[in-house]
């Protein structure tokens, strides 16, 4: 008995089966659905981060010293970070389409028709192989090359989601969850701190709001009421001293309380450290969802064509 024709045979039987049995395919789609879990979560996670950049760009600090109005806006100095964000985002709805798009892929190269034509095709290969009468047919050099196509197509998508998903497990999983944990660590952190600005920032808010309310009571009461005694005009300059004391004690308070700069340097910190994960996790799902499938995709076509050619040569085809 020839070794190659049984090398062939059991080539065809092996190919059939895992045609027919979905091995592959069931582990190739637990593959792509976990990494489109990944990328929904990294999406979410990013778009969580610009949504509290927003909030924080929004936030307003109005501070009056000597009557004179200063609007601080921290949040700001995240800006330059909000616009990465946002092509971070773009970058991962296109990674997540494109993990989606071969979970469909795959449920269409494993239907049962594409599996039926594949079987007859190998069929027609395998009698190929062991009936002599049937070299001289100008037909079996087709049959073979519409073979590989069919292979091709059946196998193409699950091959290149297993050995996408080995690089990815094996290289790049865990730089992946810890860029991810740090960009939703780095939300909760920016959020912290837009918090401890706005609570800080109420005292001055509510001391406007009761000025206001005591100017409007004021205006309420007739003219006769508000005349001072000789006595209160005596008092008012130690009043407004008083006055003068009290209001910069408050300010300085709220100042320290603030700690503008300081809270700048934080969220300065926070958007260098949330850019550099950002990038990484580009880098990752440019590799998962282009790099890797287009490279496993052209190892898997150059193998085809090897085999086709090495299988055209052993039937004595090549000149036909």
């Amino acid at each position: 008995m020839d070794p190659r024709k049984l090398l062939r045979t059991v080539l065809i039987i092996v190919i059939a089966g895992a045609a027919i049995g979905g091995i592959v395919d069931d582990a190739s789609e637990q593959y792509a659905q976990q990494s489109l879990n990944r990328a929904l979560v990294t999406f979410t996670a990013a778009r969580a981060l610009n949504g509290v950049i927003s909030v924080a760009q929004g936030t307003e600090v109005a501070v009056e010293p000597g009557g004179v109005g200063v609007i601080l806006t921290p949040g700001q100095v995240l800006d330059p970070l909000n616009d990465l964000v946002e092509r971070f985002s773009s970058v991962m709805l296109v990674a997540a389409s494109s993990l989606g798009l071969q979970l469909v892929l795959l449920k269409i190269t494993s239907s049962w028709g594409v599996n039926a034509l594949l079987v007859f095709v190998l069929a027609a290969w395998l009698a190929s192989v062991w009936l002599p009468v049937l070299k001289d047919s100008k037909y079996i050099a087709l049959t073979l090359n519409v073979t590989l196509i069919l292979i091709f197509v059946r196998f193409a998508v699950p091959v290149v989601i297993i050995c996408t998903n080995f690089m990815f497990s094996t290289f790049l999983l865990t730089e992946h969850d810890s860029a991810t944990a740090a960009l939703e660590g780095t939300s909760a952190k920016i959020e912290e701190v837009n918090v401890e600005i706005e609570d800080a920032a109420k005292p001055n808010d509510l001391s406007s709001q009761s000025d206001g309310q005591a100017s409007s009571q004021a205006t309420d009461e007739s003219l006769m009421d508000r005349l001072p005694s000789l006595s209160e005009i005596g008092d008012i300059p130690s009043q407004i001293k008083s006055s003068t004391q009290e209001w910069y004690s408050n300010f300085a308070d709220w100042l320290g309380s603030v700690s503008v700069s300081a809270r700048l340097e934080q969220l300065e910190a926070s958007a260098a450290e949330a850019a550099s994960h950002i990038v990484n996790l580009i880098v990752i799902f440019v590799l998962q969802t282009i790099i890797f499938p287009l490279g496993f995709l052209w190892m898997f076509v150059e193998v085809l064509k090897a085999a086709g050619t090495r299988s055209i040569g052993a039937l004595g085809l090549g000149n036909s």
